[in-house]
């Protein structure tokens, strides 16, 4: 009888659901071709009907970019230009000058030259801008200038640039440049404790990580402090196998889940661990994002490691580049990262916007609960909850404005060259340099830009489009001096936030960031806290309920 049954009834299930899944498939291939069929047509009829000449590509390009904007910031489309321009050699190593530069306002700005590579043998200092590369002239310049700064080793590029006003001439020579995943590491002064910079996951990050572990073992630490603060990711495999380090062989790390079953994955740690025993603790904070919260929220919920700062940034989408025809290429968001415990990682919900377009975010009183190794309780709502808070490592929106805005940077450049003695002696600064800053500041007409200073100037764009704008001209002027005020208040209220970041950039300009990291070894509060709790055994063993 029972196999009877099995014959009548189980099979026409399993027939169903497969036409069911044909049926589904048909009609989203039939949905896929119906609009690529009208798109296709209305794009050949704008393009031979339209006014004007029009350019195909350049349309292409928008309607493309303009489309996958609509679904999040990370699925993005590269044509041929792109590829070739934005490509990332994610071994760490390229041809170049050495330095962090940004492209504002049409302004090539070295933002930061690195120790002993082209730029900085050059002479080229923070806050320098670049006018002119071989015989071109950046002000008529609109691709991306840094492609000019590239070439095959010990090639010669002759530029111009200004410094404080001055136009000054410099020739770099073109070398490779290793970037390193590990830029510093050192003991802490108690000599027990040994601190690690990971500032991002590129193919040589875990084996850098592993050598400096080493180094500071033999060295005579018993201890790690693991700082990922700033650091906002790069490979997968490379945080697992950071993990790998204190975890042992065949221990889950992170997962993948995608409506696409073939995007999901199970991500083990595969070696022989490091050291499963030495006391661990992680930096984190709003700009610690992907593969940095992979690895704080794996040693978390397996309880493997004490997290402190401030949670992290939330990014917990999995992206992959796909190849298109033509030499183009499109980088998919394909999946979503879970942690051990099964937490989501991601904080903003693109699928799901408000009234402004903007992706929401998970209210804390919607945070749900998930349980460690141990059993201690986690929770999710996007990004890493640190085990110890500390309002240090947080950043107020008054603070984000500054260095957004160049306020800092911008202040740090003119000081640097109002002192230029210093060397390597730490300086210190005081509240009359806050006060020149602010000072600064208004000298500059320095914008804010806050987000509530943003809406209400786009308020009065909206009423100049009305042409209402003459008639609440005073009651606009009479809002943004309150706001102003507001503003002042904040910078205030937030001084010594504000005077750590000046002396974060001031210490760059002199003693590179080796010199800041050397600094924040005897003098951040976040390190500070983790080597207290890590020297703490009775501490750090209650918050891992050891």
């Amino acid at each position: 009888m029972f196999s009877y049954f099995k014959k009548r009834y189980v099979v026409p299930v399993l027939a169903g659901s497969f036409l069911f899944v044909g049926v589904s498939f048909q009609q989203d291939f039939f949905e896929i071709a119906k609009q690529l069929e009208i798109f296709t047509t209305m794009f050949k009829t704008v393009n031979q009907n339209y006014v004007d000449e029009v350019n195909p590509g350049e349309m292409m390009d928008k309607a493309i970019k303009s489309m996958l904007a609509d679904l999040d910031p990370y699925t993005n489309y590269f044509n041929e230009q792109d590829v070739v321009r934005f490509k990332i050699n994610s071994s760490g190593e390229y041809t170049g000058i050495g330095a962090m530069i940004s492209r504002k306002e049409g302004r090539l700005i070295i933002v930061e030259p690195y120790k002993n590579f082209p730029a900085d043998k050059a002479g080229l200092k923070a806050g320098d801008e670049i006018v002119q590369i071989g015989d071109v002239n950046l002000v008529d310049f609109k691709e991306d200038a840094g492609t000019l700064l590239r070439g095959a080793k010990n090639t010669k590029v002759d530029i111009k640039y200004k410094r404080q006003g001055k136009l000054l001439s410099a020739q770099i020579v073109l070398d490779e440049v290793d970037v390193k995943a590990v830029p510093f590491y050192s003991m802490l002064s108690d000599k027990t404790t040994g601190y690690i910079v990971l500032s991002q996951f590129n193919a040589k990050a875990s084996s850098e990580v592993k050598e400096a572990l080493l180094k500071l073992k033999t060295d005579g630490a018993t201890k790690i402090v693991l700082d990922l603060r700033g650091n906002p990711g790069g490979l997968l495999h490379e945080a697992v196998n950071i993990c790998n380090l204190f975890v042992p062989q065949n221990e889950i790390i992170v997962t993948t889940k995608s409506k696409n079953e073939k995007h999901n994955n199970t991500y083990k740690t595969q070696k022989a661990p490091i050291d499963l025993d030495i006391p661990l603790a992680v930096l984190v904070d709003g700009k610690s994002a992907s593969a940095s919260e992979i690895v704080a929220g794996a040693l978390q919920d397996l309880d493997r490691a004490v997290i402190v700062g401030a949670r992290s940034f939330g990014k917990g989408l999995v992206q992959r580049p796909l190849d298109l025809s033509y030499g183009t290429q499109v980088k998919v968001t394909i999946s979503r990262y879970y942690t051990p415990s099964g937490r989501c990682i991601q904080a903003l919900d693109y699928s799901h916007k408000d009234k402004n377009g903007k992706a929401t975010r998970t209210e804390a009183k919607n945070y749900n609960a998930f349980k460690t190794k141990k059993g201690r309780t986690v929770y999710d709502g996007g990004g890493i909850q640190p085990d110890i808070e500390m309002e240090e490592a947080k950043q107020s929106s008054i603070a984000a404005a500054l260095v957004k805005g160049d306020g800092i940077f911008n202040f740090a450049t003119e000081y640097y060259y109002k002192n230029p003695n210093l060397g390597t002696k730490i300086p210190t600064v005081t509240d009359q340099d806050f006060t020149n800053f602010k000072a600064f500041l208004k000298k500059e007409n320095f914008q804010l830009d806050t987000e509530t200073e943003v809406a209400l100037k786009n308020t009065l764009a909206v009423a100049k489009k009305e042409k209402i704008d003459e008639s609440i001209a005073t009651e606009y002027q009479q809002l943004l001096a309150a706001l102003q005020r507001t503003e002042e208040k904040a910078l205030d209220k937030n001084k010594e936030e504000i005077k750590n970041l000046l002396l974060d950039e001031i210490i760059k300009r002199y003693q590179y960031r080796e010199g800041l990291y050397q600094y924040y070894t005897t003098s951040n509060p976040e390190i500070t806290k983790a080597s207290s709790i890590l020297n703490n055994t009775v501490e750090y063993n209650k918050i891992l309920k050891n």
